[in-house]
C-alpha cells in the first residue's frame, strides 16, 4: 500500500555534549550544533517551525527565533514551551499531527542547558556574556509555566522538590514489594548498574563508566547519601552542558529533500496524560494510572504489545519512576536482553533539565534505524512522576495514519485519596524519606501518614532522633503523631 504523502517521518536527531567548560559557548550555540548534526543546510533551512523545550541556564524570549536565524530558516514560525521531562515526546506527538493535517512541513524540535558551565561561573561570581533578546522581541507564544506541582499539603511542609518527592516513592515501592530496606537498596543498584553499563556503550552519554551495584547503593565520600534511600548517583545529573535537536517532516517532503531513507524512522502512535497534580491526593505512591492507560494506550494504537517493542526507553530521572512505570506497563525490570533504557537515563547519560526526552528520541532513532525492522517504545515524564507523553516508533513504513489520543478522561476516571492540609492525630506512617546533610546526618524526615479514615496526610519531623531512627529502623506502619503545625512524632 502507497504511503500517504503526509505521513509524518523523524529524519533529523543530533546530539552535542560540551565536556571541556567553555564561558563562551551559550545554550543557543549547543542547540545550533545539534541542528548541523541532525541534519544538512538544505533540510535546515526548509525548516517552518522551531519549538524549543524550555531551558533553565539562560534566559531568552524567544530562543527559537535565535536558532531559525543562525541556521537560516527564515519563515520558521517559533513556539517554546513550559517546564517538564514529558515535553520533548508531547512536541513530537503535535508536530506529526501538526505534518498530517498540512499545518507544517518541516518541524525542528530543540532543547539545550549548559548547566555545569553556568553553575561553575556562578560558583566563581562570574557572570555569562550570553545573548539577551530585549522588549523588541515578542516573547515567543506557549512558553507558559504550567500547573504547579505543589499543593498546600506540600507547600506547609516545604515537600517541595524532586530529590525527596521521589525516594518517598521509592519506600513505597519497596513496601509494596515487601522487602526489607537492605533488599530493596541492593535490588534498585543492580537496576542503576544495568543503566550505567547501557551509559558505557553510548557515544553521547555524559558519564561513560560502568558502575557496580555496590558503588551505587553504597554510600561514599564521592557518593554521598542525598535523601534516604537515594545516593547521589541514583539521582538525574544535571551538571551537564548537552543539546539535542529533532527534525520531522511529511515522506513527501523527505523525497523532495532527498533525505536518504535510510535515515527515516516513523512515529506510529503517541498519547499524553497527567496524574492527578497534588501528590497527596494520589491513590498510591507505587503506581501511576496515568502511565498504566496512557503507555498501554499507545501500544495498542500502534497495532503492538509490550513484547512486540525491542527497544524501551523509560524516563529515569530516579529509580522509583523506572519501577512504577515498568510495572504499570508490564515491562520485566533487569532483563539483561531487554534493558529499559537506550541511553543510560538521566543519570548517567546525562538529565538536562526538560530536555532529557530529547535524547532519549535521538538514541533510539540511530539505534533503530542500525536495526531496520525494530521498533521502540519512548515515556517521558514530567514533574513528580505527574505528566506523562508515550511515542512508539520503528522504521517500517507505518500501515495506518500516525495515531495521538489524550486519555485524560479516562485517567481522571480512576479512583484518588483525600488529602488533609491540616490533621491532628495518630496515624500510620504510609511511606517516608530522611534529607542528610553533607555529612551525612538525617536533616529531618518528611512523611506520608495515613489517618484512621485512611486519609493521607504529609509531615515531617524535626527531631534529630526520630530523623535517625527513620533511617536506622523500618518504620512503615508505625504509630505516628501528627500536630497542627505540620511536624509530627514516631510514638
Amino acid at each position: 500500500m502507497p504511503l500517504d504523502p503526509r505521513t509524518p517521518v523523524l529524519v533529523g536527531y543530533g546530539q552535542v555534549s560540551q565536556r571541556d567548560e567553555n564561558p563562551a559557548v551559550e545554550p543557543i550555540d549547543l542547540m545550533v550544533h545539534a541542528a548541523r548534526a541532525a541534519a544538512d543546510p538544505r533540510v535546515l533551512e526548509a525548516v517552518d517551525a522551531v519549538r524549543i523545550v524550555k531551558l533553565l541556564s539562560w534566559r531568552y524570549r524567544d530562543p527559537g527565533l535565535l536558532l531559525a536565524q543562525r541556521i537560516r530558516a527564515d519563515k520558521a514560525v517559533t513556539r517554546y514551551t513550559g517546564v517538564g521531562g514529558n515535553v520533548p515526546q508531547t512536541l513530537v506527538n503535535l508536530a506529526c499531527l501538526d505534518i498530517q493535517h498540512g499545518a507544517a512541513d518541516v518541524v525542528l524540535i530543540g532543547g539545550s542547558e549548559t548547566w555545569r558551565t553556568r553553575s561553575r561561573m556562578r560558583a566563581r561570581g562570574a557572570k555569562p556574556d550570553w545573548t539577551r533578546q530585549d522588549e523588541s522581541v515578542p516573547v515567543a507564544p506557549g512558553s507558559d509555566e504550567g500547573v504547579p506541582m505543589a499543593g498546600p499539603a506540600e507547600i506547609r511542609i516545604k515537600l517541595d522538590r524532586p530529590a525527596y518527592v521521589y525516594p518517598m516513592f521509592e519506600q513505597a515501592v519497596r513496601i509494596a514489594a515487601g522487602e526489607t530496606p537492605d533488599e530493596h537498596r541492593r535490588r534498585i543498584g543492580e537496576l542503576w548498574s544495568q543503566f550505567s553499563a547501557v551509559a558505557a556503550t553510548n557515544p553521547h552519554a555524559w558519564s561513560r563508566e560502568a558502575l557496580s551495584a555496590e558503588q551505587i547503593w553504597q554510600p561514599s565520600p564521592a557518593n554521598r547519601m542525598i535523601s534516604w534511600p537515594y545516593t547521589k548517583l541514583m539521582n538525574s545529573n544535571n551538571m551537564v552542558d548537552q543539546a539535542a535537536v529533532l527534525i520531522l517532516t511529511s515522506v513527501e517532503k523527505a523525497t523532495y529533500l532527498q533525505i536518504p531513507t535510510e535515515r527515516w524512522v516513523f512515529p506510529y502512535a503517541g498519547t499524553d496524560a497527567h496524574d492527578t497534580y497534588a501528590i497527596g491526593e494520589r491513590a498510591e505512591f507505587h503506581g501511576s494510572p496515568a502511565i498504566r492507560i496512557a503507555g498501554r494506550r499507545a501500544l495498542e494504537l500502534a497495532g503492538a504489545s509490550v513484547d512486540d517493542v525491542e527497544l524501551v526507553d523509560v524516563y529515569s530521572c530516579f529509580p522509583s519512576a523506572v519501577q512504577v512505570a515498568a510495572r504499570e506497563l508490564g515491562l520485566p525490570v533487569g532483563d539483561p536482553g531487554r534493558p529499559l533504557t537506550v541511553t543510560g537515563g538521566l543519570t548517567f547519560a546525562g538529565g538536562p533539565w526538560n530536555n532529557y526526552v530529547s535524547h532519549s528520541i535521538a538514541t533510539m532513532a540511530e539505534l533503530l534505524t542500525a536495526r531496520p525492522g525494530t521498533r521502540g517504545l519512548i515515556t517521558a515524564n514530567g514533574g513528580y512522576l505527574t505528566k506523562h507523553s508515550f511515542g512508539v516508533y520503528g522504521t517500517e513504513p507505518p500501515t495506518h495514519e500516525f495515531r495521538w489520543e489524550d486519555v485524560q478522561s479516562t485517567v481522571d476516571r480512576e479512583p484518588t485519596r483525600t488529602a488533609l492540609v491540616e490533621w491532628t492525630g495518630v496515624g500510620t506512617v504510609e511511606s517516608w524519606t530522611t534529607p542528610v546533610d553533607r555529612d551525612g546526618r538525617p536533616e529531618k524526615a518528611f512523611l506520608a501518614v495515613r489517618t484512621p479514615e485512611d486519609a493521607r496526610v504529609l509531615a515531617v519531623i524535626t527531631d534529630p532522633t526520630d530523623a535517625e531512627t527513620t533511617v536506622r529502623d523500618d518504620i512503615a506502619g508505625a504509630p505516628v503523631q501528627v500536630h497542627p503545625d505540620g511536624t509530627a512524632a514516631l510514638r
